[in-house]
């Protein structure tokens, strides 16, 4: 825990008597000097000293009235005397804000000490295990309508209210630490302690993770500790004047690919400096948890360069494998849970190593989270020239649910990878061209965005119920953001045309793109109240390829899609577990989500449970079943252990006695039936387990 602390004793810190002490990490340099506005610029006068580690100290005294002799909002500098004598002015690496300077568009660090302290009123929130996690991706930068750089407190102001009422209750922000080069999206750290001046100051961060934490959302930090900025100007490679300080020397220090800063992560000191960034960000800006950047960079000396991933074992254990970076990883997850036990931590790997949401004590990484990779490049290679009539269920099943036992993953369909220019969301797949001028709904619309439209809904909420434990989506997709995301950069004339969302979009009632925002809030609103990510029960009764029809049990709730692109089926016969009649929740062909509303009449009837089997399961009930349609359905008996506010908010058929008498035979609320984790297939299909030895590569 200590070691966590230790940015109260590195960079700049205020002592109790006014005086400002000094200390850095410059092992192979020959001096150190800090100057700044508190001294003119003089990089002479403080001298500082080397101690037998390698640090370098200094005392700065206060003034004769006690008051510090480095102001709140002064910036300062350190000068590096390399091993051969050659001297540089250099950032501190433990800065913890620096703004650009206007002319030389460099960065300098400012020592950051207002008189009024921020005042927390919600320092955290308090989440309960039967909350499931269901995560809005979000850039504060690009977050407002305008082409501009936008600010922490505009996205508590205007954003918090909109994620909030799409039921997304965990905000993942990228780009946060500071970066000189906004179109690294974030991933070219420069200053790990700083927060990103360009959308405000420290204070203004706190502010929104405060409002944030008001309306019972967490935050997770996007953490980039995989690798560095090579500039040597703003950030920390060769900070003391060799090529090995925080990084390995020569080839071993560099990603080829990221053209970045790879650390060493056996060295004492570089451990410390991570660490400590996690206890900081965790301590000073109470965020709750961290998305870790591209750990397979972490993992193996290969850093993932050329390299794929079969799921063979050989591939992640052996003399490739890093193992001062996998015990790194188990650190950082151990001190985060000894400052902040409840916090999330999602693992970014896209090699599928495994036990890395196991905990540490068991010999795993301890994440609590993995990103389903693989989940995403499935849908696009799909949607990428496959037709509609050869999509393969089994497929989409396999990849969906092939995942470690008790590893829990964030299923998404897309995250801001596909948002990226050179890339496309799924909207930009389904809708091509047409998202520009066939989104009216004051016409019929073709049969592209009527094609689209559908398989926009059901790829999101199979992602959703089926893909993980939790659910991931980026900014603006939720409404099929027509956009791709493209940074101001020299490729672009600098432009800010294509850096922002078009919320207005999905509040013109003229455009269809509020009717994918409303589904999306559906989807979360019926997770919150089903809570069916989190709940063990799984089960795969049917995944059709003749039909195009897949079939699962997902907690309370029993899902079935029809992917048939021209085939609706009648009296359509379905699994079940549940021995009580069944209920339509919501479907994607409801007029309100941009559907067809072929099963409208079906909204006011209940389903029976017949007591004959189907599919391994011991009941069985028949729907009609219109193309490229998804329905969510409850049988009775689960209904009824809901809350009653949320039994009036569903809509449902009049219940009758026999109904009600039903329940006699059933299990007493709060008794669910025990039935075992299970992913089974039709009888034309080879089974699929929910949890292979193997994972399914994870290619990027």
């Amino acid at each position: 825990m200590n070691i966590g602390k230790s940015y109260e004793r590195y960079g700049l810190n205020i002592q109790p008597n006014g005086d400002v002490k000094y200390l850095e990490w410059a092992p192979g340099a020959k001096g150190l000097t800090i100057f700044g506005d508190f001294n003119h610029w003089n990089r002479d006068e403080f001298r500082c000293n080397k101690n037998e580690f390698g640090q370098f100290e200094i005392t700065i005294k206060a003034n004769d009235d006690g008051t510090p002799r480095i102001q709140h909002g002064q910036k300062y500098k350190i000068q590096i005397e390399g091993p051969n004598g050659e001297k540089k002015d250099r950032n501190s690496p433990w800065a913890r804000y620096s703004i650009q300077d206007p002319n030389t568009f460099l960065y300098d660090p400012v020592f950051y000490n207002p008189a009024e302290k921020f005042k927390w009123t919600h320092p955290k929130v308090i989440a309960t295990q039967d909350q499931s996690v269901r995560i809005y991706e979000a850039h504060v930068g690009m977050a407002q309508d305008e082409g501009r750089v936008s600010k922490y407190r505009e996205f508590a102001d205007y954003n918090l209210d909109r994620i909030k009422e799409h039921g997304y209750n965990v905000i993942q922000l990228m780009a946060i630490q500071e970066h000189s080069y906004y179109a690294s999206f974030g991933y070219h750290v420069t200053s790990f302690f700083g927060v990103s001046s360009r959308s405000g100051t420290p204070d203004d961060f706190k502010y929104l993770v405060n409002k944030a934490h008001s309306m019972g959302i967490r935050i997770v930090v996007d953490i980039v500790h995989s690798h560095a900025s090579n500039n040597m100007n703003d950030g920390i490679l060769n900070f003391d004047g060799t090529d090995h300080c925080y990084s390995h020397s020569g080839p071993a220090g560099y990603h080829s690919d990221w053209d970045s800063m790879i650390f060493d992560y056996s060295k004492y000191e570089v451990k410390r400096f991570l660490l400590a960034n996690l206890s900081y960000f965790i301590n000073e800006y109470n965020i709750d948890g961290f998305r870790f950047d591209a750990i397979t960079s972490i993992l193996y000396k290969h850093h993932g360069i050329g390299t794929g991933f079969s799921g063979d074992y050989n591939e992640y254990f052996g003399m490739h494998t890093d193992m001062d970076g996998m015990v790194y990883l188990m650190l950082a997850n151990s001190l985060i849970r000894q400052i902040k036990p409840e916090a999330i931590t999602i693992a970014e790997d896209v090699s599928g190593m495994p036990c890395l949401c196991r905990d540490v004590k068991d010999g795993g990484f301890g994440f609590d989270y993995r990103l389903s990779m693989f989940m995403p490049d499935m849908w696009i290679k799909l949607l990428d020239g496959v037709p509609d009539e050869d999509w393969n269920m089994g497929h989409i099943v396999h990849s969906l649910t092939n995942r470690r036992w008790k590893e829990k993953v964030v299923g998404y369909a897309e995250s801001h990878d596909q948002a990226i220019v050179g890339d496309k969301t799924i909207s930009m797949w389904l809708f091509d061209a047409e998202i520009y001028t066939g989104m009216s709904r004051l016409n019929e619309g073709s049969f592209r965005v009527s094609r689209g439209m559908a398989l926009h809904k059901m790829i999101r909420l199979i992602s959703q119920s089926l893909g993980g434990e939790a659910y991931l989506n980026f900014m603006g997709n939720e409404f099929g953001h027509p956009e791709w995301i493209d940074f101001p950069r020299e490729g672009n004339g600098d432009s800010y045309q294509y850096c922002r969302r078009q919320w207005a979009l999905m509040y013109d009632t003229n455009l269809r793109y509020g009717q994918l925002a409303a589904w999306d809030k559906m989807m979360n609103q019926t997770e919150i109240k089903f809570k069916s990510m989190i709940m063990g029960h799984q089960f795969v009764s049917d995944q059709h390829e003749g039909d195009k029809v897949i079939a699962y049990e997902k907690g309370n709730l029993l899902y079935i899609y029809n992917f048939h692109p021209s085939k609706s089926f009648e009296n359509y016969k379905v699994g079940t577990m549940w021995e009580s009649d069944h209920f339509i929740v919501y479907e994607t062909d409801e007029d309100r989500f941009g559907g067809h509303q072929r099963l409208n009449d079906a909204h006011n009837h209940w389903f029976e449970s017949y007591n004959h089997q189907h599919n391994n399961r011991p009941r069985h009930m028949c729907i009609y079943l219109p193309s490229k349609t998804a329905v969510v359905l409850c049988a009775y008996e689960n209904y009824d252990k809901l809350s009653p506010k949320d039994k009036e908010d569903l809509k449902t058929p009049q219940v009758t006695e026999r109904q009600r008498n039903q329940l006699k035979k059933q299990p007493a609320v709060g008794q669910p039936k025990k039935v075992p984790v299970k992913v089974t297939s039709s009888s034309t299909q080879n089974p699929v387990k929910t949890a292979p030895v193997k994972s399914m590569p994870q290619q990027k």
